[in-house]
């Protein structure tokens, strides 16, 4: 395991932390069982991780390690059901909402897959559950679409290779493992060795200012936060709502684009502004809010699946009422975080936390206001065993804070997941008409670009399914 996998593992210690992944596809026609099958088992092959159980390492000397699980059986994993009456996207989200919440076993790979047949207009739900440490959203997206098709007819992509037998035991895997952590110290300090005397002697002031910077961005990234900042979304528990949000990606992209920011920009600001709102229902002020965000490390040469990210906690101002003006403050902060010396050195952060004790890796946690991560996808339509994707929202773990929302763009719309603790939040449905409101005021600034510059882009409002 990575030190970002091992970090996703290790939250497992405390039930509140759980880094439990739930996507829920909604499809157009019931999918072709026995493709689905095919196309799932295909799925295993070429990520080896689908087929592997983790087993712990003898006195810790190690992260747990990928073992291919001999008793595989893929029927298990992939299930079929079908939904209860009244059979509509509310049954598929509650059903969603008991996976969320429920454990792996850790007998058996960390995943599972249900369909739900029966969804009125025809349709059904591909339920697709997995574990944090398996992939990352980007990963994720990235696996799909290795799996997915164009049309309904498909690709005949061949028979991949079977997954390799495991073949390093476990005292062979320990000594890899120190190994491989003490060789990247060992080439990063001959890397840097050199670079650093030369820079200390040639220019001795900005040494001293480009080493004081990076310790000081190592304490902004790995800080512990002990308090919220809204004083309305305190309270954790185990318990779970789930809500959706549509709204047009050109619209929003538009709006970002009109104050010269990122689409992601442009996300965030709506959920600032959804916010605002829910605490001024609350009858309370909040000047800003304390967001885990997720940056992504990963390359073209990383393999599919396992984490290549970083999580930055910082905090977003909520108190500028202008939107264009509150979006710019937004783009300076993100950007400020994903220039942060500290952003290389993520997996030494990561190594430092998987050492802590559990109840004080929680409390470092549990008092970010809320998550939000921005997941890109195909911009055209995919399809699976032959049913097309109609929609596609990604739930992703709240990992203590209050709530996790996450984008996921497809096919020119923004399929946003709201994933709620109750106890912060104990009316989901408030929060969801909030953040709707906060995504329509957003793309307003999207409509008054268009209109400016002579489209005709009409300012749908976005469409809102609590649970």
């Amino acid at each position: 395991m990575s030190q970002s996998d091992l970090f996703s593992w290790n939250m497992e210690r405390d039930p509140a932390l759980r880094s439990t992944i739930v996507s829920v596809l909604i499809l157009d026609t019931d999918p072709d069982w026995d493709r689905l099958v095919e196309t799932i088992d295909r799925g295993t092959r070429i990520v080896p991780r689908l087929r592997h159980r983790l087993v712990t390492v003898p006195f810790g000397l190690a992260p747990p390690r990928w073992v291919l699980d001999s008793d595989f059986d893929l029927s298990w994993h992939l299930r079929r059901s079908a939904l209860p009456a009244p059979a509509d996207l509310s049954a598929v989200l509650e059903f969603a909402r008991t996976e969320a919440m429920t454990a792996f076993d850790p007998a058996r790979p960390l995943w599972r897959s249900t369909l739900l047949s029966g969804l009125n207009g025809a349709g059904c739900a591909l339920v697709m559950t997995v574990h944090h440490s398996l992939t990352d959203g980007i990963g994720g997206i990235q696996i799909a679409t290795a799996l997915l098709d164009f049309d309904r007819a498909g690709t005949d992509r061949g028979h991949p290779p079977e997954p390799p037998q495991d073949r390093d035991g476990a005292f062979r895997d320990i000594v890899a493992w120190n190994w491989s952590v003490g060789s990247d110290l060992l080439r990063g300090g001959v890397r840097v060795t050199p670079r650093t005397a030369w820079r200390a002697v040639t220019h001795p002031a900005r040494a001293a200012r480009d080493g004081a910077a990076l310790a000081t961005s190592l304490v902004r990234l790995a800080q512990p936060v002990t308090a919220t900042l809204s004083p309305v979304m305190t309270e954790r528990s185990l318990r779970r709502r789930l809500a959706v949000l549509d709204a047009p990606v050109e619209q929003l992209r538009c709006a970002a684009r009109g104050v010269g920011c990122t689409m992601n920009d442009a996300f965030l600001t709506a959920l600032v502004i959804g916010l605002r709102m829910y605490h001024d229902r609350h009858g309370a002020r909040v000047d800003q809010l304390r967001v885990t965000m997720p940056i992504s490390l990963r390359t073209a040469d990383d393999p599919l699946g396992g984490n290549r990210i970083t999580l930055a906690r910082f905090a977003l101002p909520a108190d500028i009422p202008d939107t264009a003006n509150l979006m710019r403050a937004v783009d300076a902060a993100v950007a400020g975080w994903r220039r942060e010396p500290a952003i290389p050195l993520s997996g030494a952060v990561a190594a430092a936390f998987n050492r802590l004790p559990a109840g004080l890796l929680t409390e470092m946690l549990k008092h970010i206001d809320f998550l939000a991560s921005n997941v890109p996808g195909s911009p055209v339509p995919l399809y699976i065993a032959g049913a097309r994707i109609d929609r596609m929202y990604a739930f992703g773990p709240t990992i203590g804070t209050a709530v996790n929302v996450t984008l996921t763009s497809h096919a020119g719309t923004c399929y946003v997941a709201i994933n709620a603790d109750t106890a912060a939040i104990p009316d989901i449905a408030i929060l969801t008409d909030c953040l709707a409101a906060g995504f329509a005021t957003v793309l307003r600034l999207g409509a008054e670009g268009a209109s400016e510059g002579g489209a005709d882009l009409p300012a749908e409002a976005p469409r809102s399914t609590p649970v």
